[in-house]
Parts: C-alpha cells; structure tokens; sequence
C-alpha cells in the first residue's frame, strides 16, 4: 500500500465516529461490466444456481444481485455482500476458492467463445453508524435500486457530509418516502473521500415523486444552506445509477 492509499484509509476512518459493534459493518461491491451477448444471461446463470446457493450454505450476510438499469456502463451487473468483520471477508473468499463445485463453474463461465465479463471492479465500504441492517426482501416483488456515491472534496468535509446525513437529512427523507438501506464511506476504491448509499424504490414512478418532494421540502433547502454556510460544498461530485433486483437476489 503506498502512502496516498494509507492516508486514504486514514482519513476514511477518522470521518466517522466511533461506532458500535454492528452486525454488518463491511460490503464488498463487486461491478461486472458486460457487453451485449452471452455474458449477462451467463452470470445469472453462475450466480443464482451456483453461487448463490453455495453461499447461503455456510454465510449468512447480507447478499444484493442487481441488474443495470440506467448506468455509465450498460449491461452491468452489481452485487453487494454485507460482513462482520474484515475477518470473514477473507474467510468467505477462501471458502470460494476451495469449493470445488465452485471453481468449476467459474472455469466453465471462462471456457465459452467469450469471455465471462469484460472487468471487474470491487470497492469495500465500511458501513457509517447510523446505517441500518440490511434484512432480505419479505415480499416476491423486485424493487428499484438506486445507488449514489456523493464525493466530498476533503475528509473532513465527508465527516460534515456524514453529520448532515445522520442528522436532518434522513428525517426528511423518511417523510418524503426516500428510505436508504445502507450509507458508507468507502475504504478501497475510486472517487475517494465519498459518501456512497443505496434506496430501494418500489417503481421508478415512486423514485420520482419521493425525489421531487425532497428537492421541494423547505426544511431540505434550509438544511442545504446551513450546510455549504458552514463546511463549502460538502458533496461536490454525485454519481448517480440506477439497478433492478434480480429475481433470485434474497434482498430485492
């Protein structure tokens, strides 16, 4: 690890308070970026008659399968593991790698005429203390995901960015229908320091009205203007996209 990357770490860590223990402190997002063909239909194939049910056999963490929507890179697939500790990231990873069922069906999804994806990009965040517990879907209904990573321009900026969030931000959201399963910091990826979160919508006709009534709340502005008063812009850059549950995923 070079220094940047430790420093990275660093500030990552200090943006957040001390929290306690939780039960899902970690996720592992891994992006499959696809071209159109066979890969997409192949992945489904791997991940919900394979790999899924392995999984579920000796891991209980939280476990997310989405599929693009509307994305900077289409098709993609997103899939979001939740773990205790840094610990058990490892430990299921070596279970992966030493289940032969398992490394057979990701030698069969390389020994097609292409190859299984194009890249593959993961990212680990470390859960924020007044992130919820991820739960399975308790009806048959694939929702809308939307997934946002708010870059902030400095670390101390994203502990701003967090107290905002933690504080009047989630209250109004909660009142205009806009109900987040998961806010973070990343720890291991791109577009650091970052706020990264993930709502599941019931439609995209729900996402739109819940939004609008937001952007319009007048507590919201007020809150807004407060915030860029006292720490600048706290959320320069927004990445926005947006993803379907699959049918197999156990949090849909």
């Amino acid at each position: 690890m070079d220094r940047r990357s430790f420093v990275g770490v660093l500030g990552a860590a200090s943006a957040l308070a001390a929290a306690p223990e939780k039960r899902t402190r970690f996720y592992a997002l891994e992006s499959f970026k696809l071209k159109a063909g066979t890969q997409l239909p192949r992945l489904h194939e791997l991940f919900g008659k394979t790999l899924l049910p392995k999984l579920s056999g000796f891991w209980s963490g939280p476990k997310i399968f989405l599929e693009g929507v509307v994305a900077p890179h289409m098709p993609q697939m997103l899939v979001v593991y939740g773990f205790n500790s840094l610990e058990e990231v490892w430990g299921v990873h070596g279970k992966i790698v030493a289940d032969p069922d398992l490394t057979k069906a990701f030698q069969s999804l390389e020994s097609g005429p292409e190859p299984g994806f194009e890249t593959l990009d993961t990212t680990l965040v470390e859960a924020a203390p007044y992130s919820p517990e991820i739960t399975p879907a308790t009806s048959g209904k694939s929702r809308i995901f939307e997934l946002r990573v708010y870059h902030s321009p400095t670390f101390r900026q994203l502990g701003a960015l967090h107290d905002r969030f933690s504080g009047p931000e989630i209250k109004i959201f909660h009142r205009v229908g806009i109900h987040p399963i998961l806010y973070s910091s990343t720890m291991f990826g791109q577009n650091m320091p970052n706020l990264t979160y993930l709502i599941p919508f019931d439609s995209l006709a729900q996402r739109e009205a819940a939004w609008s009534a937001f952007a319009a709340d007048a507590e919201w502005v007020k809150v807004r203007k407060e915030s860029i008063d006292k720490s600048g812009q706290i959320s320069s850059v927004q990445n926005i996209s947006l993803w379907k549950a699959t049918d197999y995923s156990p949090v849909r």
